[in-house]
């Protein structure tokens, strides 16, 4: 039996995080996805911090730029500065294609930055050449 490998979605649109969900369901590997609606939240979880004190430490993070409370960038800040979170995979899943949030997003440690496509097909095409990659193609910690 394959393990289960868990990822951490920060994203505010219930609609691309539902999007998100099913791809992941239809795809190759077995995932547990947990979604947290801002950035304060994804923090919070992280650390485990109430009400996540039993939260299980991600294999990867899917992460929105554009987050109320704390903005991704503030997220993959704290990420990547924490020692103990900072091996983590953050993968930035994000609307904006600018030039400026992709060199940004990858100057704060971002592994990955993804644009998320408009269309149903190509979303889930997308999230799942992003699963298949962290978690058939590349060891993780």
């Amino acid at each position: 039996m394959s393990p289960v490998l868990h990822i951490l979605l920060v994203e505010d649109n219930p609609g691309d995080a539902d999007l998100t969900r099913d791809a992941l369901e239809s795809g190759k590997v077995l995932v547990r996805l947990t979604v947290v609606a801002d950035g304060e939240q994804a923090l919070a979880y992280l650390r485990r911090q109430p009400p996540h004190e039993q939260a299980e430490r991600p294999d990867l993070i899917l992460l929105d730029l554009n987050l109320p409370r704390l903005s991704g960038r503030e997220v993959l800040t704290e990420v990547k500065s924490d020692e103990s979170l900072r091996a983590i995979p953050v993968v930035v899943l994000t609307s904006s294609d600018a030039a400026n949030d992709i060199s940004k997003s990858y100057a704060l440690g971002a592994n990955c930055y993804v644009t998320k496509p408009v269309g149903l097909a190509e979303f889930q095409t997308i999230v799942q050449t992003v699963e298949n990659f962290w978690f058939m193609v590349v060891k993780l910690p």
